[in-house]
């Protein structure tokens, strides 16, 4: 499988970019801006975009979306409880639904609490998953915006993140990657969630 990392826009949101290799087919999570480097990369990996999937509708993680659609093509996949018509989304996703890209594919996990539209994206076969604002190294996303709840995040981190296997890569919205292991032992924000 094909993987790259951009940071991307003003706020530096982290941008993933997952390609099958045998078939060619590649999903882009959270284009937060750039879309002209994004739509580089694919061409440069000779990768067809299939899915455009935002873990949630904050600006900063959707603000080059409308231009890669334009530049790649792609489907533009969001939580059905975010403002999908404002975004121009071609489908709405919930708990448990998969996003495919050619032999591989991401599994949907509803963790609310940023935001109401929150997903996370498990990969099972590279024992990763992308948290979106949910969850980062050390902290967790701002619960003092609109539809933000520091209990739900909780229960988000909780029963959907903290239930992956120890060793799960964490790839959070912005900052470096961390584990599922190191954040339930040393994340300050979380206390004992057992």
């Amino acid at each position: 499988m094909l993987f790259k990392h951009l940071a991307v826009g003003p706020m530096m949101a982290n941008c993933f970019i997952l390609g099958d290799e045998n078939t060619g087919e590649a999903v882009v999570i959270d284009p937060g801006g750039d879309a002209d480097s994004i739509a580089f990369e694919l061409d440069r990996a000779a990768l067809t975009l299939t899915a455009i999937v935002l873990t949630h509708g904050h600006w900063d993680h959707t603000a080059g979306a409308a231009e890669l659609k334009r530049l790649a093509g792609g489907r533009l996949l969001m939580h059905a409880s975010g403002d999908s018509r404002g975004l121009g989304a071609d489908g709405l996703l919930v708990e448990g639904d998969r996003v495919r890209f050619g032999e591989h594919s991401l599994k949907v996990l509803e963790t609310p609490g940023h935001s109401p539209d929150g997903i996370s994206l498990y990969l099972a076969e590279a024992e990763v998953v992308f948290s979106g604002d949910l969850l980062f190294a050390g902290s967790v996303g701002r619960t003092d915006m609109p539809g933000g709840n520091m209990e739900v995040l909780r229960e988000s981190v909780r029963d959907k993140i903290f239930t992956l296997p120890k060793e799960t890569t964490v790839l959070p919205g912005h900052g470096p990657m961390t584990t599922v292991e190191q954040e339930r032992q040393l994340n300050p924000f979380l206390g004992s969630l057992e």
